[in-house]
């Protein structure tokens, strides 16, 4: 028996802030979604997709909202300096930076944007 990562989920307050965040950042997410309880996209290998709190607490029969950062999303930025353009468009839309690019001592371009959810989001090249 094969064991395949497939899917990673994103509990959101609010999905269609949400779905304009990661629009903003670039991923393939389709319009005319952003009632929806669930939303996924296809990114080649595993699908990354978004379920709204209510319908969460339905499935697990009363599912307790986490606290803390416990697992990392890192998008990889063609170059260095398009980590730096995607931080600085996603602050300029409003959405709070969590440290603002830097060079990272193991030789990669890093930035931290945080989600509408809270989440933290790194950007490398």
């Amino acid at each position: 028996m094969a064991v395949t990562l497939d899917v990673v989920g994103i509990a959101t307050k609010d999905m269609a802030e949400s779905l304009r965040f990661y629009r903003l950042l670039g991923l393939p997410v389709p319009e005319g979604v952003d009632a929806e309880p669930h939303v996924e996209v296809d990114l080649g290998g595993f699908r990354l997709a978004w379920d709204t709190v209510e319908m969460l607490r339905n499935v697990y029969d009363g599912w307790d909202e986490p606290v803390g950062h416990r697992l990392e999303l890192a998008f990889r930025c063609s170059a260095r300096d398009e980590v730096d353009a995607v931080y600085a468009r996603m602050t300029g839309h409003g959405y709070r930076g969590h440290k603002a690019p830097w060079d990272a001592v193991w030789g990669h371009r890093y930035g931290i944007v945080e989600d509408p959810d809270g989440n933290l989001l790194s950007l490398y090249a």
